[in-house]
């Protein structure tokens, strides 16, 4: 039976209804995946991830349920999987090439439910961002850019809550009609406290929407990347 285990980084403050959320995200990728294991793991629930681990077996695949690049998918996830190194991690999902096709589908959405359109539009994605790597900021710029091809909206800007240019400023000046899109994994942390202030004290009177990691199509994105990796996978 094909294993596979969704990983995210959870909340360390309260890691029990961030690993309940995945677990039931979770499910809804195992609904794509019939006659596979799938399991969920945040790297802040104490225990969570070896649970995981022995549940699914030798050789499980890893999907990272994140949205950059970095420290937390490369060194510090493969080093908590040293117990299995027949695991094989897949690229997180903020670098996934259908996720920018998903966040159009998303915005073109909202934009029919206005009555707006696009090249009338500022779209703001609000990131991440750090101030020890560059990979954050690099890997929300590539998604912005990817959505920028598929639509051209009148003004994109792009803002980060840990680097400069800082959410409050780049939200600053956008009209009401406006479109503010989270460039982040679950509804967790900066999504609830530092994105909604940043774009209070913005005086940002746009639409807000949740992360487009809670959009309706990223479980079946994730099942599919998964079917794919298990296909390249000699039997």
């Amino acid at each position: 039976m094909p294993a596979a285990i969704i990983v995210s980084h959870g909340q360390p403050s309260d890691p029990d209804p961030a690993q309940a959320d995945l677990e039931r995200f979770t499910a809804r990728v195992a609904e794509a995946l019939p006659g596979w294991h799938v399991g969920a793991a945040t790297l802040a629930a104490p225990g969570a991830l070896d649970a995981a681990l022995a549940a699914a077996g030798p050789a499980p695949l890893i999907y990272p349920l994140f949205m950059t690049e970095g420290w937390f998918t490369g060194d510090n996830l493969r080093k908590r999987l040293s117990g299995a190194p027949e695991a094989r991690v897949l690229r997180p999902l903020g670098v996934s090439p259908e996720l920018p096709d998903l966040a159009a589908e998303v915005l073109r959405e909202v934009l029919d439910h206005r009555g707006w359109q696009a090249g009338e539009t500022q779209l703001f994605i609000a990131g991440h961002g750090s101030g020890r790597s560059p990979n954050s900021a690099r890997d929300t710029r590539a998604f912005a850019e990817a959505v920028a091809q598929r639509m051209r909206f009148a003004e994109m800007r792009v803002g980060f809550v840990e680097e400069p240019p800082h959410l409050a400023d780049q939200a600053a000046g956008l009209g009401a009609r406006a479109i503010c899109l989270p460039f982040f994994a679950a509804i967790l942390g900066h999504v609830i406290d530092d994105i909604p202030e940043a774009l209070d004290g913005a005086g940002f009177e746009g639409v807000r929407l949740d992360p487009i990691g809670c959009a309706p199509g990223v479980p079946t994105l994730v099942a599919r990347a998964l079917q794919a990796e298990a296909a390249q996978t000699p039997r």
